[in-house]
């Protein structure tokens, strides 16, 4: 088979297989068969005086010479001349540059048409459109489309016809196929574009291609005319007649391409105004002018269409990169069509399709999650596609290119020039390829952002609406795995879609290629390829059970570690650390099997694909020798060619299956997400359009005979029963009760977080919640005050006074523009409380709901009503007169303890109606002395919340060090490369026994195809090898990094906590864990393998054509000087990617954890478009890194092309040693892989500087500065340390940072054992910072405490904090059992439990439970209410039996009953211990042996002695603090 053909004097005339055809006569002369299935070339067939005329045209311009013809090795045969220009016609239809010309304009019609499809823009987005004319030709373009269409089905069936016959490759139906094709696109596009508004770069590329079109086709109707007028013989063929018909329908379509149009310049508010693009608003930042936004305005957005698609228009920012550290607000916005609300508006809308499409069937299931995003982006997805084919038609020439280089080396010329034709033609062919492929990536790229960006967005929304039965499936940390791992997974897997079609459909063009080359022994390689296929079917089907276990697996493994690092100070005070570290472990190991398991599955399919090449032609040559199939340079080559070319897409068949099937792994898990159950609140809120007071009657009314969390609940197990209540405006209503009876659970039937509801609740009005557990966002503190509302100087700073925030405001560094951090770990209980409290009572709400605010509780108990719940149900309701007279369980509650709750008196309403203590003037002048901490604070010198820390600049090789020196990650990296190598040197060792043996008659077949085979089996051996290493250096190197990791982070102090958000942390050991697990040693091996593969196809080249060094050498340069000036901005892309994929999870997270909040004051829009900046945020960086790689590579390939072709030129046309058949056969099949090769190479290249990003960000966290050892073995207490419980403090001083200013100043006294001592003190005078010195949680700049003669800074943490006992202040519970959250470390009996609970006062509440102690806990707790989870707490303390007990604020939680009760027990159970009570009520340290009252930090010094004393000699003195505090307190407790 041969690509040109020219006639020979003895050869018979030639039968096209488009003459079979029916043929017309058109004279009587005798008739020449027209050889038009070649293509449209010119067809003449003259007289001879005209043949004489043409010839010596001919001679001067087309080189063609009428001089003998070299083929058949070198023999010439002389033409006569006549004979000769008899035959021309034929001769010049066959010539490779007809061929060349015709496929050049098809192609240049098809990709101009189809590009215009994908960037044209809209009327809305530019600044002038052209309309057509009202009147416009509808019957012309009807016509038009009609014969155009008729034309093109014709061209198609003539291609067909032509496959089904033996043509010659670049003859025939190639040609005919592609002229049907451009035909076809063309008119689509003109008819489907007919009444649509265009811009004018359009129209004008339009009316360029019908030109195009019209001129080809009036040449070639001329030419055929010509041959029909003047030829002496004539038939007519129906290729004939279709080429003639398509000058009319060319006319047809110029007439509709230049019909009449207007202009519209009023697609804009303002015709004269430039294009608005939207720019998402990044908080005060949306206030910026226009000016400053367009800056900002993505290019791409306004790139034309050669700027994309040479990614001209990314440009700018590669040089700023370049010039500069790239920082956030370099990176420009997202165009709005990729923006997060604008692909979430697209998947709701599909959504609301269906909804009214299924017409009244509530029981249908909703669509599936991949039907409705492929909805959504199937155009898209559809115009990658394109891109994808035309790349793969134009790899697929590559082989045919290489067959027709060997006949030119061989002298087997066409015409005197077709080396040089040819070898343009290969770098158009290679220029084409790299437009058409960079584009294909791009625009799936592009889809991977769009749909993750919706995915997170759908996600966010649905955690704010999440039932909480949905909630105790879902838990936090799994809804972070679905933003984390699920969707970048998903995401991901748009880039790879393709693949799964366009591989399949290369396999098969290659075969076909193949078939050409070596006719039936096609069928051997076929059947090996189905073997290979169905042998591989095993593992791909284990791989689905494998990442599905994994992924369950990382969901345990993050929900473990998200609970830890919640609540690390809770750990670390029980020293509980090291339990929950090994349990973490544990989970870890599991799933570092499942992990290996999968990388080993996938090295097998790597193996078993990457091998397949070798395999199949081995089995190949000797089912040619068996079948007498003869083989030379020409076929072997093309057929070795062909499998270099599938290769590497065949090898990447495992990570495509693998990407494949954790794609929808990942669409499962969150389609069954977004198909949980949801809260239904909104029939329980109602709006108000009037004024509140006079619009609503009845704000508040419930009458329900069962409300329960469980739909499933039956009456007797009903949290709430028989509940009637009505609360009329401005009344004040406070509801009382015991632990358990229901509190909380009434108040989440207001807010409607309650599913199961038997009557009827409304709410009228705007709410304000303040929850019993305080919810704080990680922002300054006037941010989660105003809480999205506006500024009001006046009202807030009434706020702020009235809520007892000024004096904790002038002690914080930066004031109220101090950044907190998540949840308000660097504040106290009580601040924390008085910000929740402020934020709602700056919201001047219709209806607060406070849900035990001790500190700031406002009893006018003259007027309020006080509703008494025991056991689910309203005992009682009256006044506080009334109930104390009727009803007893009220007097108890009341008389347990004389107290209410500590803190200011604030009055809830309208803030501007209130009377207040502070004047305008004064809240002015507190308003003028803040403003100036917070325009300090605006440096962010002093913030508590340091912003993320993340390298800059090249790092160079350090991060590839950090991974590989990792568990001899050297070593198995050696092997890798040194066993990948022995692959790719046995592959050139087999090409170089066909090159130098193929065509030598010396060398038997059976010894060449031997040797060939044997080196063949053994390279399959070298891959397993491989593959084996590299899941040893995975593995090693992800056990390594996580255990250096685990342990940092436990070992971290709390301060490293109160500076660091949790979503900065659980980015770390949740994506970019992740990616270090399963990516980086595969990115690393491949990028490593395909730079090897490509370097070896520039030294072949080198070798084998050695002037190509004068080109390679600078190329190799220029790949450089690319390559360091692309990284200079990808690196800090990815970094800065990272920081905000922190900041977005962050977000997440602290959403989750206060959703209930943001419902509650009706935030959730202002929530959620926070959170789409953020995606936007983060998918901008990663948007622009993706491009700069494709910028990258096209920048590379381009090179190459230009070394492949001028290496095909030098050794075809100039005399080198090397320039025999089998060596350039084998020097262009593998220079025709070097594109493949170097694109794989830089790509990887890309994708491990990416990934190894993670290593970066882990590296930060795994050299934590570390606490103190925590064992010193040195120094060890004796076992029942402490055995007096005696406490010593000398001269205490603390700060929390080098710089800060002291927090405690030189506290000193003695508690002598079985002392019960109570510490007193205003917010923030430091009693909380000496519980935690105490403990250790932070380390005193000077002094010492020593514990029964033992100091505690000599001795190790673990030995210390395991050997103290602590109710801490906020009640923490684990997910698990009530027995595992009472004795985590398993050191006590079921009966001494009971006990324990019973103690308590649960015992009677876990026994009605159907598990007893294996009753569940959810997450944090949420199944139990806040005093049952301090009871908790107190059973610990109980089981635990420490000589020293510390009660921070321990019955903060708990009703005065309770509190009596517990005060009562912990007297009598630890009455030889010694106990230290942080007070929250002042009652309860009344009875305590001394006081210790702490002012700033100090102790007040009373007639020159410390304020350290009996509880009666304290009272007595006039100037104590203590007295001050007692009278203030019972104060309070007399006006209430």
């Amino acid at each position: 088979m041969e690509i040109c053909r020219p006639l020979e004097k003895s050869q018979p005339e030639l039968q096209s297989p488009l003459n079979s055809f029916p043929s017309f006569p058109t004279s009587a002369q005798t008739s020449v068969p027209l050889h038009s299935s070649t293509s449209r070339g010119l067809a003449l067939l003259t007289t001879m005086e005209m043949e004489l005329l043409l010839l010596r045209a001919l001679e001067r311009t087309l080189g063609i010479v009428t001089k003998p013809h070299c083929r058949n090795g070198g023999r010439s045969s002389h033409i006569p001349d006549g004979a000769l220009l008899q035959r021309l016609p034929s001769h010049f239809h066959d010539s490779c540059l007809n061929h060349v010309f015709i496929l050049c304009i098809d192609l240049l019609l098809l990709l101009i048409t189809f590009c215009i499809f994908i960037y044209k823009k809209s009327a809305a987005s530019c600044k002038f459109t052209v309309e057509p004319l009202p009147q416009s030709f509808s019957k012309l373009m009807i016509s038009s489309a009609i014969f155009n269409s008729f034309l093109s089905m014709l061209y198609f069936g003539v291609g067909i016809w032509g496959v089904s016959n033996d043509v010659l490759p670049l003859q025939g139906w190639i040609v005919v196929l592609l002229q049907g094709s451009a035909l076809l696109v063309l008119n689509l596009y003109v008819s489907l574009n007919h009444n649509r508004k265009q811009t004018h770069w359009e129209i004008a590329v339009v009316k360029l291609c019908s030109a195009l079109d019209f001129c080809l086709s009036a040449f070639l109707c001329f030419t055929y005319l010509w041959q029909a007028i003047i030829a002496e013989k004539k038939l007519v063929s129906v290729k004939m007649v279709i080429d003639i018909l398509s000058l009319p329908g060319a006319i047809l379509l110029l007439l509709c391409a230049f019909r009449g149009r207007k202009i519209n310049a009023g697609n804009y508010p303002n015709a004269n105004s430039e294009p608005y693009y939207y720019a998402p608003l990044l908080g005060e930042e949306a206030m910026a002018s226009d000016d400053d936004g367009d800056d900002k305005v993505n290019p791409f957005a306004k790139a034309g269409f050669f700027s994309k698609l040479s990614f001209w228009w990314l440009n700018p920012l590669m040089k700023k990169g370049k010039e500069k550290v790239l920082e956030d607000e370099d990176i420009p916005h997202m165009r709005e069509e990729d923006q997060a609300r604008t692909c979430y508006l697209m998947y709701l809308e599909r959504l609301n399709k269906w909804k009214s499409a299924k017409k009244g069937s509530p029981d249908e299931p909703a669509p599936a999650l991949w039907s409705t995003l492929l909805s959504c982006y199937k155009k898209e997805i559809l115009l990658s596609g394109f891109f994808a084919l035309l790349k793969l038609l134009t790899l697929c020439a590559g082989p045919f290119l290489l067959k027709a280089f060997i006949d030119v080396a061989e002298h087997k010329v066409a015409f005197e020039y077709e080396g040089y034709v040819l070898t343009l033609t290969l770098l158009s062919a290679k220029c084409i390829e790299s437009f058409s492929e960079r584009q294909y990536h791009f625009q799936t790229r592009l889809v991977g952002v769009r749909v993750r960006s919706l995915l997170s967005a759908a996600i966010y929304q649905k955690q704010l609406v999440l039932s909480n039965a949905a909630k105790l499936t879902h838990s936090p940390g799994e809804i972070m795995s679905y933003v984390t791992i699920d969707a970048y997974k998903i995401g991901e897997f748009a880039y790879w879609f393709h693949q799964i079609w366009t591989t399949g459909l290369q396999l098969c063009l290659a075969l076909l290629i193949i078939y050409f080359s070596i006719g039936m022994a096609t069928i051997a390689a076929l059947i090996t390829i189905i073997v290979t296929v169905i042998g591989s079917s095993p593992l791909t089907t284990s791989q689905l059970t494998n990442q599905t276990r994994l992924t369950q697996q990382q969901d345990r493994r993050l929900k473990a570690i998200t609970e830890a690092l919640v609540n690390m100070k809770v750990l670390k005070l029980y020293a509980w650390e090291n339990h929950f570290m090994e349990m973490i472990e544990k989970v870890r190991k599991e799933e570092l099997v499942s992990i290996s398991k999968l990388l080993f599955r996938r090295g097998c399919l790597m193996m078993l694909f990457g091998s397949s090449p070798v395999i199949v032609s081995v089995i190949t040559f000797w089912a040619c020798y068996l079948l007498s199939i003869p083989l030379n340079a020409s076929n072997v080559f093309t057929f070795l060619a062909t499998l270099r070319i599938v290769q590497e897409p065949v090898r990447m068949l495992p990570e495509v299956a693998t990407i494949f099937i954790e794609a929808k792994v990942s669409l499962d898990r969150i389609g069954k997400f977004l198909q949980a159950p949801e809260l239904q609140h909104n029939r329980i809120r109602q709006k108000s359009n009037s004024g509140f007071q006079e619009a609503v009657e009845v704000p508040i009314f419930i009458q329900s005979t069962e409300i329960s969390w469980s739909r499933e609940a039956t009456s007797s197990k009903a949290t709430l029963r028989n509940i009637n209540l009505t609360v009329k405006p401005r009344e004040k209503v406070a509801i009382c009760g015991e632990v358990g009876s229901g509190k909380s659970t009434l108040l989440a039937a207001v807010l409607g977080e309650v599913p199961l509801i038997n009557g009827t609740v409304s709410v009228y009005g705007r709410i304000a919640y303040v929850s019993q557990t305080a919810w704080i966002q990680t922002a300054t503190i006037r941010d989660n005050i105003l809480f999205g509302s506006s500024m009001d100087p006046v009202r807030y700073w009434e706020v702020v006074e009235r809520c007892s925030l000024v004096k904790d405001l002038e002690l914080l560094p930066n004031g109220d523009s101090t950044e907190i951090g998540e949840r308000g770990v660097n504040l106290s209980g009580g601040q924390k409380q008085r910000i929740q409290l402020a934020r709602a009572l700056y919201q001047n709400a219709d209806v607060y709901l406070l849900d035990d605010p001790f500190s700031a509780v406002d009893a006018h108990t003259a007027t309020s009503l006080f509703n008494l719940m025991s056991s689910g149900e309203i005992l009682k309701t009256g006044t506080f007169d009334q109930m104390l007279e009727s009803c007893q369980e009220f007097n108890e509650l009341v008389n347990a303890h004389k107290n209410t709750t500590e803190g200011g008196k604030v009055h809830i309403g309208s803030i501007g109606e209130s009377t207040t203590d502070a004047s305008t003037t004064e809240i002015k002048e507190i308003y003028r002395r803040d403003h100036n901490l917070a325009a300090a604070a605006a440096s962010g010198d002093h913030q508590l919340i340091k912003k993320e820390e993340k390298e800059t600049g090249d790092t160079g090789f350090k991060p590839y060090m950090d991974y590989l020196s990792k568990n001899k990650g050297f070593f198995f990296c050696f092997l890798t490369v040194l066993f990948y190598f022995l692959f790719v040197v046995g592959q050139l060792a087999q090409n170089y026994l066909l090159a130098t043996g193929i065509q030598n008659p010396g060398v038997s077949r059976v010894t060449l195809f031997t040797l060939y085979g044997v080196i063949g089996c053994a390279l399959p051996f070298f891959m397993f090898l491989r593959i084996f290493s590299l899941v040893r250096l995975g593995c090693g190197a992800s056990e390594a990094i996580f255990s250096k990791l685990i342990i940092s982070l436990f070992r971290a102090p709390m301060s490293f906590y109160d500076s660091t958000p949790l979503g900065r942390i659980l980015s770390r050991v949740s994506s970019d864990l992740s990616i270090i697990d399963l990516e980086v040693a595969s990115k690393l091996a491949v990028s490593l393998g395909s730079t090897l593969n490509a370097y070896t196809s520039l030294a072949l080249l080198a070798i084998l054509a050695w002037p190509v060094l004068f080109i390679i050498t600078p190329i190799l340069y220029l790949i450089m000087i690319l390559q360091r000036y692309y990284f200079n901005t990808a690196k800090e892309l990815m970094r800065i990617n990272g920081t905000t994929k922190s900041s977005l999870l962050n977000h997440f997270a602290e959403s989750i954890s206060g959703a209930m909040t943001i419902r509650a004051f009706e935030e959730e829009e202002r929530f959620f478009s926070k959170n789409l900046v953020l995606i936007d945020n983060n998918a901008t960086t990663y948007f622009h890194n993706f491009s700069a790689s494709q910028w990258l590579i096209q920048r590379l390939e381009i090179p190459c092309a230009i070394v492949l072709s001028t290496s095909a030129l030098v050794m075809t046309c100039l005399p080198l040693g090397a320039s025999t058949s089998g060596f350039v056969g084998m020097a262009l099949s593998y220079g025709l892989s070097l594109n493949v090769f170097l694109i794989i190479s830089v790509q990887y290249q890309c994708f491990i500087a990416e990934s190894i990003i993670s290593v970066e960000r882990l590296e930060q966290y795994m050299h934590i500065p570390s606490e103190a050892p925590q064992v010193i073995e040195s120094v060890r207490p004796p076992a029942n340390w402490p055995s007096h419980g005696q406490v010593e403090i000398y001269n205490l001083k603390v700060r929390y940072q080098k710089n800060s200013p002291l927090v405690l100043h030189g506290i000193s006294c003695r508690i002598e054992g079985g002392d019960k001592i109570g510490v007193v003190g205003r917010t923030g005078s430091g009693k909380t910072t000496l519980i935690s010195t105490l403990f250790r949680l932070v380390e005193p700049t000077e002094g010492r405490i020593i514990i029964d003669g033992i100091d505690i800074s000599t001795i190790g943490l673990h030995d210390l904090r395991s050997h103290l006992g602590i109710i801490p202040q906020d009640p923490t519970l684990f997910c698990g059992t009530v027995r595992y959250n009472l004795d985590p470390l398993s050191q006590h009996t079921d009966l001494e439990i009971w006990e324990v609970l019973e103690k308590c006062q649960l015992r009677e509440a876990i026994q009605q439970k159907e598990g007893g102690l294996d009753t569940s806990v959810a997450e944090d707790g949420s199944n139990w209410s806040m005093g049952q989870r301090q009871l908790f707490c107190l059973g610990r303390a109980l089981l635990k039996r420490s000589k020293i007990l510390v009660l921070d604020e321990a019955t903060a939680s708990i009703d005065n009953t309770t509190d009596a009760i517990l005060q009562r027990i912990i007297r009598t159970e630890f009455a030889e211990c010694t106990v230290i009570t942080v007070a929250h009520r002042i009652p309860t340290v009344m009875d305590s042996t001394r006081i210790l009252a702490i002012a700033d930090g100090r102790l007040p010094i009373v007639r020159k002695l410390a304020e350290y004393d009996e509880p009666g000699n304290l009272m007595k003195e006039e100037g104590s603090l203590f007295r001050q505090l007692v009278h203030e307190y019972w104060s309070r407790s007399t006006n209430n």
